[in-house]
């Protein structure tokens, strides 16, 4: 299986990580994507994946888009260049108007130039979205090329319709995550019903939104396979099929050449 979005590099993690990705690969787990929010935090997360075998991204959180660097592209370079290949994506990237810690304009002017440096350096993108989806679209529309450009919307909790656009005019892939198992999530389990195995992939945003039966516990990668038995239930297949699909999936679009 593979965790296509984690923190393991937070410090949530720090007194027992050796023990925690040691459950992961007792569980199935052979991959595991450490995403970055800033640049110090991409620097921890590539530091992490290079000690223990992942991969990792390097990116912007819109929270922290009021901190970017002013040169962008020289720090993520940069990170690139002392990482290679552990570095798949750029990401987390996107718009949140939820908690709105940076302003909104800076979210969006930070989140073009992500899009840009991805789509000039080739990479995928990872994406955050929470209560700005027309803002979101709009941006992908001016800067997005489905064409040539490949992305995950992580954590995605939205409507089939919202599905639909992601997959359909975008070609994205859906980020399904703990959240699925909640009772209350109904309408994500319908999203996904809607788009199927082709447009999903696996993750736990660990150390957040631990699935059930482990809710309101820190998270960790061993539990994607407790969301994997979710989705198998919604599709009406089973779990070895939703994992060879959404682990095809997601080496497909983050390469992922970097053995865990």
């Amino acid at each position: 299986m593979i965790d296509t979005h984690a923190h393991v590099h937070d410090p949530a993690f720090d007194e027992d990580r050796e023990a925690m990705l040691a459950r992961a690969r007792e569980r199935g787990v052979d991959a595991i994507v450490t995403v970055g929010c800033d640049v110090e935090d991409s620097r921890r997360a590539c530091e992490t994946a290079e000690r223990y075998g992942l991969s990792a991204t390097v990116g912007i959180h819109p929270h922290e888009a009021k901190d970017a660097p002013q040169d962008l592209a020289a720090a993520f370079d940069a990170l690139r260049a002392r990482y290679g290949e552990r570095v798949v994506a750029v990401g987390e990237t996107g718009l949140d108007y939820h908690y709105d810690h940076s302003p909104r304009e800076v979210q969006r002017a930070v989140f073009a130039t992500q899009l840009a440096y991805a789509r000039e350096r080739g990479l995928p993108l990872v994406f955050h979205q929470r209560e700005a989806h027309a803002d979101f679209v709009a941006g992908l529309r001016a800067g997005y090329d489905p064409r040539t450009q490949r992305g995950i919307v992580h954590c995605f909790t939205g409507t089939p319709d919202e599905a639909r656009l992601f997959a359909g005019e975008f070609g994205l892939l859906l980020g399904i995550g703990g959240v699925v198992t909640f009772k209350t999530a109904q309408p994500l389990r319908d999203a996904v019903s809607e788009v199927g195995l082709a447009s999903i992939v696996l993750e736990t945003d660990c150390p957040y939104l631990a699935p059930v039966p482990h809710r309101g516990k820190r998270n960790e990668p061993a539990y994607v396979a407790d969301t994997a038995r979710v989705v198998a239930g919604v599709l009406g297949v089973d779990v070895a099929t939703v994992i060879a699909r959404a682990d095809a999936n997601a080496r497909r679009v983050l390469g992922l050449q970097v053995a865990a």
